[in-house]
């Protein structure tokens, strides 16, 4: 997400601006890389209610990694809504990054072979969680 200097009509989300507020890993299991997301046609997440009232651009990303065991080989599908959050707290959310420059083409989870050896372990890309 990234809270807008007022509005966000007309705003890019330029800057380190943007911070997550969840995301969804791998799963390991009887040498089986899984996605829980696998499969899902919606996905819910909860806004942290400390989350300071605003306008705010709101990031959705599915990083597809069947080719990323090359540089350039995973493919980014992203999505964007505007939201308005009232009656918000009065955190801070933190790390900001900024799109684009989040991610580096040789990240652990953007340049990564799913197939063999099967990894145990899998770390997404760009930042921390903030749990507000």
């Amino acid at each position: 997400m990234a809270k807008a200097p007022s509005t966000v009509n007309g705003w890019d989300g330029s800057g380190n601006v943007w911070f997550k507020i969840g995301q969804t890993g791998a799963t390991f299991s009887g040498g089986a890389m899984n996605w829980p997301s696998s499969g899902l046609t919606s996905v819910s997440i909860k806004i942290p209610s400390s989350l300071r009232a605003g306008e705010y651009l709101l990031r959705v990303e599915h990083i597809a990694l069947h080719s990323a065991s090359s540089v350039g080989g995973s493919q980014h599908y992203i999505s964007c809504a505007q939201l308005k959050v009232t009656g918000g707290g009065s955190g801070n959310p933190s790390p900001l990054l900024a799109f684009p420059g989040a991610y580096s083409p040789q990240d652990p989870g953007i340049l990564i072979n799913i197939y063999y050896p099967v990894p145990t372990s899998y770390t997404p890309p760009g930042g921390n969680v903030w749990q507000g």
